[in-house]
């Protein structure tokens, strides 16, 4: 098989099973098991499935990537390094097998409970979210990078060559995106290794921490991304930003720190308003990308056209 030719997909749910469980006979924990799959919730690109074999306790979920996700920046060498260095601080499931050429991730499955919408908001949740965070920033590098802006501009080429049309709010946020870069460029930070897609779909409360799944967008890049974006994606208040970054610097946190985060949470929308434009033209699924696409938009100019917005590109520039 060539270095840039991929197993191709299976095209029905039974196809889809059946070849997973073939796949997973080269896995010495459960080869030669009855295995019963399960689709779960949650994810747009892939499909996961809870995996139970015969005589065991433990269970498992394996992934199947959906077409053409390495169009996205998503290498599924880089997610299972990641998921590996991320259970190795306690946070991230455990790794069983990665299974190749196909590339199916094998992890143990968490046992746990989701973490609502409504309860992300609880002080205690986020102080917890955090923590998490912190263990994974402080923990070992991971391969790849995650340069969020640079990522745009690769969705923007993209999606052009795929005859998707650009939005026009593409041009004004391309260029709040060089004001705030050069405000990060004047007080850098050092790349840790980052998750990057931070929704509470992917938290499971082990009832000692907050845990961490799917991986596949994870890379050594800029920790406030992971902050901005879990703040974003959740609707965070502007105290409960405080919040969040006061727990994970473990005391008082300068202006400037929170100054990138606010920043932070326009980059994120930047960044999965270009995905939603991209998923336009490779997506096969039933889904308004485009909708989906226009909603960041509206929200990143929206926050940018605030003198919140102003304020913070003085203050995260200044160390």
């Amino acid at each position: 098989m060539g270095a840039d030719a991929r197993p191709a997909q299976p095209d029905t749910e039974r196809e889809r099973q059946d070849d997973l469980v073939r796949a997973m006979q080269t896995v010495p924990e459960v080869a030669g098991r009855r295995l019963m799959l399960t689709p779960l919730s949650g994810g747009i690109t892939n499909r996961n499935y809870l995996v139970e074999a015969d005589g065991l306790r433990t269970r498992y979920v394996i992934r199947l990537a959906g077409n053409d996700t390495h169009l996205l920046g998503i290498s599924r060498e880089v997610e299972q390094a990641a998921t590996v260095a991320a259970a190795g601080v306690g946070v991230g499931p455990e790794v069983t097998a990665f299974i190749r050429p196909e590339g199916y991730l094998l992890t143990r499955f968490i046992e746990g409970s989701a973490v609502s919408e409504e309860s992300v908001h609880r002080p205690e949740t986020i102080r917890r979210v955090a923590e998490s965070l912190r263990r994974i920033h402080d923990g070992p590098p991971i391969p790849g990078l995650f340069i969020p802006l640079r990522i745009v501009e690769a969705y923007h080429a993209l999606a052009v060559a795929r005859g998707v049309a650009i939005p026009a709010e593409y041009g004004l946020a391309r260029a709040i995106g060089r004001r705030i870069e050069l405000a990060f460029l004047s007080n850098p930070v050092e790349l840790r290794p980052c998750h990057n897609d931070l929704l509470n779909a992917n938290f499971i409360d082990d009832g000692e921490r907050i845990r961490i799944v799917d991986w596949e967008y994870a890379g050594m890049g800029d920790p406030f991304f992971d902050l901005g974006n879990f703040s974003v994606n959740h609707g965070l208040t502007t105290d409960e930003d405080a919040l969040l970054l006061t727990a994970y610097d473990g005391g008082a946190t300068r202006p400037d720190r929170l100054a990138r985060l606010l920043l932070m949470r326009i980059v994120s929308d930047f960044r999965e308003a270009m995905w939603g434009v991209l998923q336009q033209g490779i997506s096969t699924l039933d889904v308004d990308f485009v909708a989906y696409a226009s909603e960041h938009f509206d929200r990143l100019l929206s926050n940018a056209a605030s003198p919140a917005f102003e304020r913070s590109l003085r203050e995260a520039a200044v160390d």
